[in-house]
């Protein structure tokens, strides 16, 4: 559950996303089991791990793809945009720091993991309505915004 108040016990864990092109220019969604809301594949750095090496694994894990990692995105913690997550299972309390990057080139068998209940590419002018917020809206807001050169 996504929170947007600091809490002083919270654990602080570092995070990827990776919003995935196609050459079409389309964005790769997927819809979430836990949430049933569209967001960008992704999850955490494990230990001894580099940031890449993280978002390759994630994408991997959770599309069935591979991509190349072209770039970065943004960096987003904010509090107030929910980043501090209670987790229902265990009660843990956490405020994410999510790295978004971009990854292209995307080769490979579209598959969907345990953790999506389904995969689609999305026209940025046509996104879903229903996307998983705040970790999605605004990351994708910026990158088509940076595609487009506008500055909010």
């Amino acid at each position: 559950m996504y929170s947007g108040t600091p809490r002083a016990d919270a654990t602080v864990r570092a995070g990827t996303a990776v919003i995935v092109v196609d050459n079409q220019g389309r964005l790769l969604l997927e819809k979430r089991t836990d949430s049933g809301l569209w967001g960008l594949p992704g999850g955490r750095i494990e230990p001894g791990e580099s940031l890449i090496e993280a978002a390759v694994r994630e994408v991997r894990e959770e599309t069935g793809l591979q991509v190349e990692i072209s770039g970065l995105v943004g960096v987003y913690s904010r509090c107030e945009e929910g980043r501090v997550v209670t987790y229902p299972d265990n009660g843990d309390v956490v405020q994410i720091i999510d790295v978004v990057l971009e990854g292209r080139n995307p080769h490979g068998t579209l598959t969907h993991s345990h953790e999506s209940e389904q995969l689609e590419y999305f026209s940025p002018d046509d996104l879903p309505w229903d996307l998983l917020c705040p970790p999605t809206r605004k990351p994708l807001r910026d990158f088509i915004h940076a595609r487009r050169g506008v500055i909010d």
